[in-house]
């Protein structure tokens, strides 16, 4: 099957797509721009500014059933030429800078404006919402607030917001006609590499981010979820997008990591595992910025207050989409105050109301059951430990056996036993689903708690008391205190790492996105009398 749609033909186009059937049995609405088969997902011609397939299909598992249910066209090492011309055609200052095409800004914010209001319509949304939990099974609620994030992003990119991205600065010089100029200035050719948790809200964000400030990306998603950013693509194309701007791949691992040596991009945007973020920066040469994993902390102080309140907000943060955030709850530090408070027994009631027939508990993509229960096992081999609540499979499901099924789980470890050799690797060993350690400290412990952070290396996202001792990127403190939430309206990005990505502000943008480029400006006129000077 061909799916070669021309721009043109996007923006009439209003094809119906054969039904997408829910866990529950609702139905995918189909808006305008839904022009192919959810069925079936391709990758853009780089050459063409089309939609093309390449000779490889590979079968996607359903999640909840272990069922075929979507074919991906999937490019091979031998198919990259295309997409490696195509950014090696990309001149190094970029689709547009402040001294170039400078009515692109203008353009993008357009497209945006028209875009955020295809994802305010009711319809849009809840297509969106509804094919997000098909490919990365979350609640209906965590799948909404992705569109909704992403709406309001995109709001708030409208009219000249993307020109004032590139607000540039001048300095008066030395002399009458001299004065240096900085602007923000594109990379060129970039790449962006996304996982499967949010398959809109990520790869959108960065996405845009890196068109606004005049670069031509390649973008590829994780094929689980791809089909996502492929309907948003074809929105984003009938809102006026032009389709020869972004380059779009569905590939294997090392497919891509041999697109990336060949086309040589300037920039590359990677989310994901560290250890894929290390092998790139390594291959890369470092030309990347990164928002890897995350082992993300919270730390309740001494003073217990709005227990229920604390309760549901940690449930949240350890569980919600299964655990599977990059800023989820990983190790919650809690004074001994709170032992006798009841906050346990309220965390371990509120998980057990997660249930999979609404999917505010599901299947887990990158960690399978039988992981789950070593690390557990492992954890318990530690003196003290214990289970405190799950720390058993999820019953009368069909989710395969290739992904996870399992209950929102806390382990409790010794603080104690947390800090030796050995055992810290274990206890701060991220595990990507709904598993979290909690252990207790006591007034004269504090130095071991903030010892535990100094020692960790991801700095993603934390909340806590201690603020001027600790290094996240993203930190909560207070009583409404999380760890979880990546809204448009503040940064969401790691800290205390060169490296490190931001995303959706326009600090995030312009970090990432763009460089600082000076330009001195020496006009004239001589002075008067002058005369050559002396050799020096």
């Amino acid at each position: 099957m061909s799916l070669i749609l021309s721009r043109r033909r996007l923006a009439a186009a209003v094809l119906r797509p054969g039904p997408v059937a829910l866990a529950a049995s609702r139905w995918l609405h189909t808006p305008p721009f839904a022009t192919v088969s959810p069925h079936e997902i391709s990758g853009s011609n780089p050459a063409e500014g089309s939609w093309t397939t390449s000779g490889n299909w590979n079968w996607l598992v359903d999640p909840l059933n272990g069922e075929k249910f979507i074919k991906v066209a999937e490019v091979q090492e031998t198919e990259i030429k295309p997409f490696v011309e195509s950014l090696s055609n990309c001149p190094k200052h970029g689709l547009h800078n402040p001294l170039k095409a400078p009515e692109r800004y203008l353009m993008y914010g357009d497209i945006s404006a028209e875009a955020a209001n295809m994802l305010g319509q009711p319809v849009v949304s809840d297509f969106f919402a509804k094919l997000i939990q098909r490919v990365s099974p979350k609640s209906y609620q965590q799948a909404l607030a992705e569109v909704q994030v992403s709406q309001k992003f995109l709001e708030n990119f409208c009219g000249d917001q993307v020109r004032f991205l590139a607000r540039s600065f001048a300095v008066p010089g030395n002399h009458l006609g001299q004065s240096s100029n900085g602007y923000r200035w594109p990379y060129g050719p970039v790449a962006i590499i996304t996982p499967f948790n949010f398959p809109l809200e990520i790869p959108l964000l960065q996405l845009m981010g890196a068109l606004y400030m005049g670069n031509k990306p390649v973008l590829k998603v994780d094929s689980k979820v791809s089909i996502v950013m492929d309907q948003m693509l074809r929105l984003l194309h009938a809102c006026g997008m032009p389709a020869e701007d972004v380059d779009f791949i569905n590939s294997d691992g090392i497919t891509m990591n041999k697109l990336l040596l060949e086309a040589n991009p300037k920039m590359t945007l990677f989310t994901g595992s560290s250890r894929v973020a290390e092998k790139l920066a390594a291959d890369l040469k470092g030309k990347i910025k990164l928002e890897d994993a995350g082992f993300d902390w919270k730390i309740l102080g001494p003073d217990v207050q709005e227990v229920d309140y604390i309760a549901w907000v940690c449930d949240q943060d350890a569980y919600a989409c299964s655990g599977q955030k990059c800023s989820a709850q990983s190790i919650l530090f809690m004074h001994k105050n709170w032992s006798s408070s009841g906050l346990l027994d309220k965390m371990k009631s509120l998980s057990e109301r997660r249930k999979i027939e609404d999917l505010t508990i599901g299947p887990v993509l990158t960690v399978t059951t039988s992981s789950m229960i070593e690390h557990m096992k492992n954890l318990l081999k530690i003196p003290g430990s214990k289970v405190l609540f799950g720390g058993e499979p999820l019953e009368n499901h069909s989710i395969p056996e290739i992904y996870g099924a399992f209950k929102p789980t806390a382990v409790f470890v010794p603080l104690s036993e947390t800090l030796k050799s050995g055992n810290f690797e274990l206890v701060t060993r991220e595990i990507f689903g709904p598993f979290q350690v909690v252990t207790e400290y006591s007034d004269d412990q504090l130095e071991l708690v903030l010892e535990a952070c100094e020692r960790m290396n991801a700095h993603l996202t934390a909340a806590v008391e201690v603020l001027g001792r600790s290094v996240n990127g993203t930190t909560y403190a207070g009583i409404r205190a999380r760890t979880t939430g990546a809204p448009q309206n503040h940064w969401f990005g790691p800290a205390g790492d060169p490296r490190g990505a931001g995303i959706g502000t326009p600090e995030a943008i312009k970090l990432v996105w763009s460089c600082h480029r000076e330009i001195i400006y020496d006009i004239g006129p001589l002075p008067k009398n002058w005369v050559l000077p002396s050799a020096t």
